[in-house]
């Protein structure tokens, strides 16, 4: 299975269009035009058919995540107050 498979895969399973999967990697600053994104989800044999390499799948679930789950919350770093008893 290859990375183009599961990012169409996901693209069905989550019902995104186009343009939900632009926000979503924009989410991660990962910019990609429509026509770019398009040629990811050809068949192998069309001319204008992309490879999707693994940094764009990469971006593309951490994004998905974030839009899922919404953003991490921050890391609170205790406070330790000691007392003078």
């Amino acid at each position: 299975m290859t990375n183009n498979d599961i990012f169409k895969k996901l693209r069905v399973a989550h019902k995104l269009r186009d343009d939900d999967i632009i926000k979503i990697l924009e989410l991660v600053d990962f910019r990609v035009s429509k026509s770019e994104l398009g040629a990811f989800f050809r068949r192998e044999d069309h001319p204008n058919y992309r490879e999707c390499g693994d940094q764009i799948l990469r971006n593309f679930l951490n994004g998905l995540i974030i839009h899922l789950r919404g953003p991490m919350p921050k890391k609170q770093n205790p406070k330790h107050k000691k007392s003078n008893n």
